[in-house]
């Protein structure tokens, strides 16, 4: 096993309406997406996740280009029903920019951090991700 720079644990016990522990004593309510109630759902949570990952490995490589552009990732999840009824699955968008860059050096960038981020490689050949880039705007 290679050696962790960042450990962490979380702990649910309630189910999708209640509170998730992390075991530093932080914990955030959880709610159903389709219900009226506070709390994150896991679309938001995991898009959450991967908008912060994706738009972290884009400043990096920024950085190691020593272009300081400002980037954004927007990432839209919808949860959805499978055509057979019998499950469900998260359909998955993201959107690039980086401050005065053209779209095509956005697009390179965009499919380099892709291809780094830890919650993109976990979503490896995901049959329902886009991965669009636009222009940027505050």
């Amino acid at each position: 096993m290679t050696k962790s720079l960042y450990h962490t644990e979380i702990i649910n016990d309630e189910g999708l309406n209640g509170t998730v522990s992390v075991s530093d004593g932080d914990s955030l309510q959880t709610s159903d997406p389709l219900k009226d109630l506070a709390g994150f759902n896991p679309e938001q949570l995991f898009g959450l996740s991967w908008a912060t990952c994706l738009n972290a490995t884009i400043e990096a490589l920024l950085k190691a280009r020593k272009a300081e552009a400002r980037s954004k990732a927007e990432v839209h999840v919808d949860f959805c029903r499978e055509e057979d009824g019998k499950g469900f699955y998260f359909d998955l968008k993201a959107f690039i920019s980086v401050e005065g860059m053209e779209l095509a050096d956005v697009e390179k960038l965009a499919q380099s951090a892709h291809k780094r981020c830890p919650v993109s490689k976990i979503i490896g050949d995901y049959n329902h991700i886009t991965l669009e880039v636009v222009t940027y705007a505050e």
